[in-house]
Parts: structure tokens; sequence; C-alpha cells
């Protein structure tokens, strides 16, 4: 191996770190934490395409990040590799990758052992699948591993999967040690993932650690995450928007010790406002100083990727995973657990576009699942859909082919028409003087009046939903009403508000009274004075109006 490869395995320290998406409207924006609390970490870890143009398409803050990445090193820690699954990463792909890593100077790469995309989607919310932890497992898993580091110029940190069910024979710890020892790899531990397996086997939180080679860790994440318990057992879901736990914080304490080869500790803060993530990070900065430590030098890997068989049966985690067939490894409990949250998943993901049609076609667990279940769904995932929205509207003409319904059917029209309402011609700014519609806000027109059902899609929500955090449970039964008033649509044509939202369309109620008004503001600014007071004050109140 020539000396710049080699060189490439001098592992430097990389002390406390911050997660990012590099998106400036994400919180916490990390180098506004650094000039709130100079020397609070000393590096940012992004996740990003891995495409180099791509992020600088794409990430809001990549400007920053680049121009400051002397002084604030940065570590990728890539969104869309596989390291699992059931087809190899193309070599284009990672060439892409391999390109971005040197140009930012990411001293290695990580990544959880997990079957992110296919078919060019991601499947929905970002949740993967977890190999199955057995020797099939294993071989598929060293495979992509090895496969993803050949065309690497820096190292491949494997990282633990997440998991709600317990599929195999070998602990997680177990799992990790064997993919290691076959590619020689170095090891990313990620605590909350590991606190998921031990709920889902129902173990202590440090079990299989004792028999860990945890010299080979190279890198520890922490995260907020939320347990849940059902039928007598925990699940860990991995959401890095809640407080990190504190036992978390207690097995990161213990093990930092104990991993004499590790050269980072990340905090993934992501969803954090910059005080709380203030707090978070000056208690880790108490476990990490900030004082250097010589290089690490690892042996390079240069074992050739094994063949690829497929053995584990990737497609059969998917078909489990979003409820086509029952789960046969024998954990039922856990499997149900992972289909509803990613059936979870699928909803908030279609509520953005669809929050009408998705409440009266696919609002309860059996009908959702028979959507992602579907043909529609899976064609997203083999290269023949658009996206998770665009499945949901194939579906449901399907579904209204099968068994029509004509309010049903005129609610998914008036959702399918509705983003067309941004594409008509653009508004003219307000001059001084003038009052205009918001620069978000559309007036369009439909032929039938559906004034009831947007009212009564948002007013079930909010009933149901408190009537779950009282009695725990969330009773679907509620929706009858729903249909019943799809049914009723009033004669058209009907003129409605709706404004743009960071999670799709709003569909917004107003009095007929501020609904002329913001009909007449569609078609040019007017004087501030030729707007009625009580219609102007409740239109700016509603964020409906601006002022030139």
């Amino acid at each position: 191996m020539s000396l710049p490869d080699a060189a490439a395995w001098q592992l430097p320290w990389r002390g406390l770190g911050l997660s990012s998406n590099l998106d400036a409207a994400d919180q916490p924006h990390p180098y506004r934490l650094l000039a709130e609390s100079p020397g609070l970490f000393d590096f940012v870890e992004y996740s990003a395409p891995l495409s180099l143009d791509e992020t600088r398409a794409q990430a809001s803050l990549f400007p920053q990040m680049w121009e400051r990445r002397q002084d604030v090193p940065v570590l990728f820690h890539p969104v869309h590799l596989n390291l699992y699954g059931p087809e190899l990463e193309p070599g284009k792909v990672l060439a892409d990758l391999d390109a971005h890593a040197r140009a930012v100077g990411s001293a290695w790469v990580g990544n959880d052992i997990g079957w992110w995309h296919s078919g060019g989607q991601p499947f929905p919310g970002y949740l993967y699948f977890t190999p199955p932890f057995t020797e099939a497992g294993v071989r598929d898993s060293v495979a992509h591993a090895l496969h993803v580091q050949s065309h690497l110029s820096v190292p491949l940190a494997l990282e633990n999967p997440a998991a709600f069910a317990k599929r195999g024979e070998l602990h997680v710890l177990d799992f990790m040690a064997r993919v290691h020892a076959r590619t020689g790899l170095p090891m990313l531990l990620d605590l909350g993932h590991l606190l998921s397996y031990q709920l889902a086997a129902r173990l202590p939180l440090e079990a299989g650690l004792d028999g860990f080679p945890l010299d080979k860790v190279i890198e520890i994440h922490i995260a907020g995450g939320v347990i849940t318990r059902r039928g007598g057992r925990g699940y860990y879901v991995d959401d890095h928007t809640q407080p990190v736990r504190e036992e978390l914080f207690g097995l990161l304490e213990s093990l930092l010790p104990r991993c004499p080869s590790l050269r980072a500790v990340t905090f993934e803060g992501d969803g954090h406002p910059l005080e709380v993530a203030l707090l978070t990070l000056r208690r880790l900065r108490k476990l990490v100083p900030s004082a250097p430590r010589p290089p690490l030098a690892l042996t390079p890997v240069t074992e050739p990727a094994p063949a690829f068989t497929g053995e584990s049966q990737p497609w059969s985690l998917y078909e489990t995973g979003y409820g086509a067939k029952p789960e046969t490894g024998g954990d039922t409990e856990g499997a149900r657990a992972e289909t509803d949250f990613r059936l979870a998943v699928v909803a908030e993901t279609l509520d953005r576009d669809w929050p009408i049609s998705r409440l009266l076609l696919a609002g309860t667990r059996d009908d959702l699942r028979a959507f992602t279940a579907s043909r529609e769904f899976r064609e997203l995932f083999e290269g023949l859909g658009r996206s998770p929205g665009h499945a949901f509207a194939a579906w449901t003409r399907r579904r209204l082919r099968e068994h029509p319904d004509e309010g049903v059917a005129a609610a998914v029209s008036f959702e399918t028409f509705l983003p067309n309402v941004f594409m008509m011609r653009p508004l003219a700014a307000p001059a001084p003087g003038q009052v205009g519609l918001a620069e978000d806000v559309r007036v369009g027109t439909f032929p039938a009046d559906l004034t009831e059902l947007v009212f009564a899609a948002k007013s079930l929500r909010r009933h149901l939903t408190g009537r779950a955090w009282a009695c725990e449970v969330l009773d679907v039964s509620g929706l009858e009403a729903l249909a019943q008033v799809a049914r009723r649509p009033a004669p058209g044509p009907w003129s409605f508000v709706v404004r743009r939202r960071g999670r799709g369309p709003e569909v917004l109620t107003v009095p007929p009274s501020l609904l002329e008004v913001l009909r007449s503001l569609a078609r040019a600014p007017q004087p501030v004075e030729a707007v009625p007071s009580a219609l102007l004050a409740e239109g700016l109140a509603r964020g409906l109006l601006r002022r030139g």
C-alpha cells in the first residue's frame, strides 16, 4: 500500500462533536452554538447525500461548514449508504462518497449496518432494516462492508444498528464483533441503539460488553430517545429530538476509560434548541476534554469483498416490517412493534399532502397496512415510483375503482388538485400603503364545497388524540363520522384559503366576509383603507395578509 493510503489510516483525535443535517433552519445550529460558547465542542459530524455536488446544492449550511472546516473539523456520516440489503452499492455511487469524504477532510466515514434505501427511495423516516443477527446476516453484512471499503480512501466505521425485534441467535455485540473480525474495520458504538437491542432481548443495559472488543471502537454516539412499554416489555425509539436518557449518560461515563482507541464522541442532538443543546454539551464536555491526543495507527484493510449472496433474505424483512406477511422468527411482539412504528411514520409522511384522504382510506391500522402491503407501495422500492405520496395516489385510484365512493373521491380529487393552487400566477407584492395576501397564502376554487370536511378532519384528529392521552387507546371507530361528512358536500363552486407550511399545504376555513377580502386581494393588492379595519386586523393576526 502506498504511503498516502497508509497515512489515511492514521486517525486524528477529534474529541467531542455535534451532529448536523447542514440545514440552517434546523436546530441546533452548530456554528451559532460555538459563537455562544467557544470551545464547547471540537467537530461537526454531518449527514448529507453521498454526492458532494448534491450536498452543495441541498445543504444550506454547506458554505459555512466548508469555510470553517479547518478550525472546526468535520466527519461525514452519510445518508443513503447501504451496509445491508439485497444489492451492493454501485461503484459510481461509492466513488462519489469517496470524493466527498476526501474533499471535506473526513478522517473516517461511519454508518449503521442497515438497509437504508432501495430503487432510489429511502425508507420513510430513514427507518432502515436491521439485518438478522445470524451467521447469514453476518456474511451479508461483511460482503457489503468490504465492498464499500474497497472504494474508500478512508476507513469505514461500522455502527451497531437499532432494533425493535430480536431476530437471530447472536447478541448485537457478538454480531458486530464477528463482522469486525471478518473485515478488520473499526467500530462506532451507538449507545441508544445498544439500549434498543437490550430491551428487545430483555437484557440489562451492559449485557455483552465484557466480551466485546471495546479496543476497536473509534467513535461513540449518544442521542435522545424514548422508551415505550407494551405487553410487559420496553421498546427504544431512536428519536434524536428527545432528551438523552440518564442511563445513557451513565453508560458513556463507564465506557470512556474502556475504549483506548476512541477518537470521537458525538452528540446527535437533532431538534434540540440552542439552550437545551448547551446544557447537554456542557455535561459531555466534562467527560470528553478538549486536550489533544496522538494519532491512532490502524492497519489498512485490503481484504477483497466476498461474493454477496443475500442469504439473509432482506426482502422478507421488508415484507414483515410493512405488514405484508407475519413474523416467522419467533419475536412476534417485537415484529408488531416495529411494524406499528413503520406504519406511524408512513401515516405522518402521507398526512403532509393527504391529511383528509389518508384518514378516509387508511385511517385504521388494517387499512394503513393494506397500503404498505400493496404493490403500489412496494414498487417505490423497486425503482418504479416517485414518492410515498404518489404511491398513495395510485393506491387510492385503484381502491376507488374497486369500491366506488363519491365522497371519498371528492376528497381525493381536492387534495390532488391542491398543490396546483400554488402554481397559479405569482402574487404581486403590496406597495407602501397597500395590503396584499401573505407570500405563503393563496385562494383557490373547487367544484364542491368541502368546508365541513376540512373542519371535520382537523376536529376529529384533535378529539381522538385528546382521548388517546386519557385512555391510552386511539379509538379509530370515530372515523365513521368523517366518512359521513365526506358524503354530504355542499354545492359549489367553493372558494377556499390554503397556506403553504413546511409539512405541506394547510387548508383554512374563514368567515365569508374575510374570504371575500382575500379573494379580492388575490387579484391585486389594495390600499389599506379599502379593507374594513376589523377584517384587516383579523387577516393580519392570522398571518393571511401582509402590508407593503
